[in-house]
């Protein structure tokens, strides 16, 4: 049983919930305080904890079953739980149908309005799979996906949404979408092959890091510009500015001549750059708070 479960957590990337969380916490705290003049509850915390477990696990479970022929066919991932046969299709069917059922009890115990954003999440985690077989776009449509964390943060505490918020969301679609084009360059050979979409297949590896420097562009001005459109001050700044560091770094070891460094880009630095600005933000919210 636990050789099983170990199987399902390999499967969905569960270490990877870190890029994610702390943006889907920092929505919370935001729209908490920005809205609500006061710090989230404990309870509120947990739900959104339990609302992003339940959306990430099901989303990698429908996307590992949606590609597991493509992934079967792909030397980098033959060897996931499907095509190597460690787990059954109708397994990864059940996993994923639970998963969903957390997800919809988390949103409708946060809030009315977080329940009728529920079918909006379930149609991008279902249809982000399918893009890469007909558009290069598809990194923006996961970007889209993943940066309803920190949206659905915010809807959850505030039932509502402001400029704050949709600033939020962009900059960290656009993030997502820029580390998405980079973990994409060490398929380039194979999407081409297998008529697979993505930017690096479409634009090659130079062009294709190019738009990644430039969605990271626009990450680092939408955070910027949260700073000035809400009260947040210099502890955030000070995150920020870390935040942006870390982006050049990642642009600067991942060239076109020399991927070896792609997934230090893509898990490491990324998952820093999310937490160090969540503690941050929430080292300023609470200054200001107290």
């Amino acid at each position: 049983m636990f050789g099983k479960i170990r199987v399902f957590l390999e499967m969905i990337k569960i270490e990877h919930t870190l890029f994610a969380l702390p943006f889907a916490f920092m929505g919370m705290l935001l729209g908490s305080v920005v809205i609500n003049g006061h710090l989230p509850s404990w309870a509120q915390a947990g739900w959104i904890l339990l609302a992003m477990v339940g959306a990430r696990s099901a989303a990698m479970g429908l996307n590992r079953l949606i590609d597991r022929y493509i992934d079967a066919k792909n030397p980098r991932t033959e060897k996931r739980a499907i095509p190597a046969g460690l787990l059954k299709t109708s397994e990864v069917i059940i996993f994923v149908a639970v998963f969903l059922g957390l997800f919809l009890w988390a949103t409708f115990e946060l809030s009315r309005f977080a329940l009728t954003l529920f079918p909006v999440a379930l149609v991008l985690i279902v249809a982000y799979s399918y893009t890469k077989r007909f558009t290069w776009l598809c990194h923006l449509v996961l970007g889209a996906t993943i940066a309803l964390a920190p949206l659905g943060g915010w809807a959850a505490v505030t039932d509502s949404f402001s400029w704050s918020s949709l600033v939020f969301y962009i900059a960290i679609a656009f993030w997502t979408a820029g580390f998405d084009v980079i973990y994409a360059c060490d398929d380039i050979d194979f999407d081409r092959r297998e008529g697979i979409y993505s930017i690096p297949s479409r634009f090659g590896l130079e062009k294709a890091l190019k738009i990644a420097q430039g969605f990271h562009a626009v990450t680092a001005a939408g955070l910027i510009l949260l700073a000035v459109i809400s009260p947040l001050g210099w502890w955030y700044v000070a995150g920020v500015v870390i935040a942006c560091s870390i982006l050049f770094y990642q642009h600067r070891i991942v060239k076109p001549n020399d991927l070896s460094r792609v997934q230090t880009a893509f898990f490491t630095m990324n998952s820093w750059l999310s937490s160090i600005v969540f503690v941050f933000t929430l080292i300023d919210l609470v200054v200001k708070f107290w």
